[in-house]
């Protein structure tokens, strides 16, 4: 059968010029600070507070990071300096006594010919062992959940290899026991931001659903890295973050999450990208492929609704849904695991949880370039995503995103909720933002990024975090809420003047 090949993306106007950073503030008399004092300004959060982008943290990205734009604006009104974490250079991943971490990989770049994204193959040279002098002013830490906010291990080195320390946190923290909400608020902030909750889903949403929702678990102690933080421990997490920000009456900004299904990791593959001739489909149908099986399935449910252990109507339900069909298309569905499907392997071990895909279920970004490729070499019944099932780790089910959906509805509630019970907290909706981005795009300075993977501008090479660009967009958006809530008249930054991709 044909090979499906991963399509390459190919950038669009990748300017990458410097940021309007050094805008003169001889003209802060002309701009007012309003009701808020932004003398000391902290921001609290996670890889999207840090300038994460393309997979990783890497110098030139802390600069454009959201916090540090807005710094720079806040300097036109009486701002004071704003520090960050620097790491060592622009080749990102993180390395401990020398080695390596798993899982911190190094910078996506456009290379090759066609243009495609790849990792920099070269050795990052951020040590987390050299612990910086802080205090800094970006409180953030790629992958942190929001209770690992109030986790006094979270900074200790011993646990780095365990996954109890994120080693971003470990090379700031002012000690082996302190805790990011505590060096956010030991810095007395007069004004901060506060962007948390992303990875309790997103983590959950990245590995394909490896992992459990812990509706009703509120002990965040046995949640495990890809799991789904409970809505309540959620909330009283939340509370306690706002309650701690805001104890010396500084005033801030906090933002909703936007959905995590709708960013270009999970949109970029189709359900359905399976090219196939007359021939081909026609074997894939017959009794030595997908025939067979289609076969046990309707002999299997017709033994449950003889047993009555399901009425027809579901069975005939469930066979639709479950029976395997190619046509001669550009266009037939992959074929993925299902574990919410009813088990029928103790009828017949050869009736795994296996269906075909529908619009509803999300083929993850890093799917993409095996699909159509032999899982075992030279064996032509291996085809990836055709004759052997995507995995529970390469595809969000339906099942699934009805999962995330839930979580982030719960979530959104409670930042409204709590943000609208204090008078100097103001709500911004990024997710509303991020939902014109995904549908038709966002518009600034004569300038227009859209959720287009790549060559949209406004999603880096991860397909999760924003470009530079992205990041001022979101800066803008922000400083709009700063202005017309506490009748500022704080300047805008011009996007136009943000890079998007970069080609290596």
């Amino acid at each position: 059968m044909k090979n499906i090949k991963y399509i390459a993306i190919i950038a669009l106007g990748l300017i990458a010029c410097e940021p309007e950073l050094d805008n003169s503030v001889e003209d802060a008399g002309f701009y007012s600070a309003g009701t808020a004092d932004f003398s000391t300004f902290v921001s609290v959060g996670n890889s999207l507070t840090a300038g994460y982008a393309d997979g990783t943290v890497y110098l030139e990205g802390q600069k454009y990071s959201y916090p540090n734009i807005l710094a720079d604006r806040f300097s036109h009104v009486g701002g004071g300096t704003f520090t960050q974490p620097l790491v060592s250079d622009n080749i990102g991943g993180l390395i401990l006594s020398g080695n390596p971490i798993p899982g911190f990989d190094t910078r996506l770049v456009l290379t090759g010919d066609p243009l495609a994204p790849a990792n920099l193959d070269e050795i990052p040279t951020t040590e987390v062992s050299n612990i910086l002098t802080g205090p800094f002013n970006n409180m953030s830490a790629p992958g942190a959940k929001s209770f690992h906010l109030l986790s006094d291990a979270y900074g200790n080195i011993s646990g780095v290899e365990t996954g109890t320390a994120n080693p971003y946190f470990v090379r700031m923290a002012s000690s082996s026991s302190a805790t990011m909400l505590g060096d956010a608020v030991a810095q007395n902030p007069t004004f901060f931001s506060l962007w948390i909750g992303n990875n309790d889903i997103l983590s959950f949403a990245t590995s394909g659903g490896v992992g459990v929702d812990q509706l009703g678990n509120t002990n965040p102690l046995t949640h495990g890295p890809n799991d789904i933080t409970d809505p309540t421990l959620f909330h009283g997490t939340y509370d306690a973050i706002l309650s701690g920000l805001t104890t010396n009456g500084a005033k801030g900004v906090v933002m909703n999450l936007p959905s995590v299904t709708s960013i270009p990791f999970f949109t970029y593959v189709d359900h359905n990208p399976v090219p196939l001739d007359a021939a081909t489909a026609g074997f894939l149908n017959s009794a030595n492929a997908y025939g067979a099986y289609n076969a046990g399935i309707q002999g299997a449910f017709a033994y449950l609704v003889s047993v009555s252990a399901i009425t027809q109507a579901d069975a005939d339900l469930e066979i639709i849904k479950r029976t395997i069909i190619f046509s001669e298309s550009a266009n037939n569905a992959l074929v993925i695991m299902d574990e919410s499907l009813t088990d029928l392997t103790g009828i017949n071990s050869d009736l795994v949880s296996m269906r075909q895909a529908t619009p509803a279920d999300l083929i993850l970004l890093t799917t993409g370039p095996v699909i159509g490729t032999l899982a075992i070499e030279g064996d032509p019944t291996s085809v990836i995503g055709v004759s052997l099932p995507l995995n529970d780790s390469q595809v969000l089910t339906e099942s699934e995103v009805t999962m995330i959906t839930n979580a982030q509805t719960a979530y959104n509630n409670s930042i409204s909720m709590l943000a609208a019970a204090n008078e100097d907290v103001i709500l911004v909706d990024v997710k509303a933002a991020m939902e014109q981005l995904s549908n038709g795009g966002l518009s600034s300075n004569g300038v227009t990024i859209t959720g287009v993977y790549a060559t949209g501008g406004g999603f880096s090479l991860d397909g999760v975090h924003p470009t530079a660009r992205g990041y001022a967009f979101i800066s803008n958006i922000i400083l709009k809420r700063i202005n017309e809530e506490f009748n500022a008249t704080i300047p805008e930054t011009n996007t136009g003047n943000y890079p998007t991709a970069y080609i290596d």
